[in-house]
């Protein structure tokens, strides 16, 4: 509790108090996109893209040659929810993935 000492116009002090707020943050996930021999770059950003629509082409390119190159990339980085959405739509696009929380 805050309390905010004011004074009333008859002088006398009012003690106000306030609640305070704490925000807590959820807790985030990472989606992770694992190599495959099977699928072409070209189809890996497109479908990066279009399952995740804030990457930019660039970004897109970049996590297929993290993924390419290290057998593991990160996709992008949120709540649970929309985490399980995104690896689950690259499942079914044929990619795969997986989510883990963010440490």
């Amino acid at each position: 509790m805050v309390e905010k000492v004011n004074v009333s116009p008859s002088g006398a002090p009012v003690i106000e108090k306030q609640a305070e707020r704490v925000r807590q943050t959820s807790p985030r996930y990472k989606v992770l996109l694992h190599n495959d021999p099977v699928n072409s770059m070209d189809y890996v950003v497109n479908t990066l893209r279009q399952v995740v629509p804030q990457l930019s082409e660039q970004d897109a390119t970049a996590v297929m040659l993290e993924t390419h190159n290290t057998g593991i990339g990160l996709v992008i980085t949120c709540d649970l929810e929309p985490a399980e959405f995104y690896s689950e739509s690259l499942k079914a696009k044929g990619l795969t993935s997986t989510i883990e929380p963010e440490t």
